[in-house]
């Protein structure tokens, strides 16, 4: 437990989480669109704790003990500029959602349409999370569809791998 950093905050809007994304900077998601999306995700009155994994940082989501799964922000470089995304995990290491937080780029927005994103939902590391395969293209947002995709397939990996082997704890 002292490899961990924690930090409590309450997603109901009250407290504003400082971030310790160490792959984020000063232009990503404002703490209030992380909190909006853990509310979204996971439904309202979670907490989460920043628990620090290698040089990552993931939040374990929990209600009234209850652990509801584990989320990472990070970014992925789109044509030009990065897009902030957060990836939601349940306890059994299924994908709950993708949310885009903060797109930077002209073209290419749709990738943050739910009808899109809903595609992930339900996959694990067995799935392919394949442009093509399993993950279908949008026509005038090829280099942000793949681009997200295979940015989420590493966070779902990364979670998975650090949740079997005890790291999330």
């Amino acid at each position: 437990m002292n490899r961990f950093l924690s930090r409590r905050f309450a997603v109901v809007g009250i407290l504003l989480f400082t971030s310790h994304f160490s792959l984020l900077n000063a232009q990503d998601a404002p703490p209030k669109k992380v909190q909006a999306s853990l509310a979204r995700v996971f439904g309202d009155g979670v907490v989460a704790d920043t628990v620090r994994v290698e040089d990552a940082s993931v939040l374990r989501v929990e209600r009234a003990d209850s652990l509801l799964g584990y989320a990472v922000v990070r970014n992925v470089k789109g044509k030009d500029q990065p897009i902030t995304f957060l990836v939601a995990v349940d306890p059994g290491d299924h994908l709950k959602d993708v949310d885009i937080l903060v797109y930077r780029e002209p073209y290419g927005g749709e990738v943050a349409y739910d009808s899109w994103r809903k595609q992930f939902r339900g996959k694990t590391t067995q799935d392919p999370m394949e442009v093509g395969k399993d993950i279908r293209s949008i026509s005038g947002a090829t280099i942000s569809v793949n681009s997200v995709t295979v940015a989420v397939r590493k966070a779902v990996a990364d979670l998975t791998e650090w949740h079997t082997a005890g790291k999330l704890q």
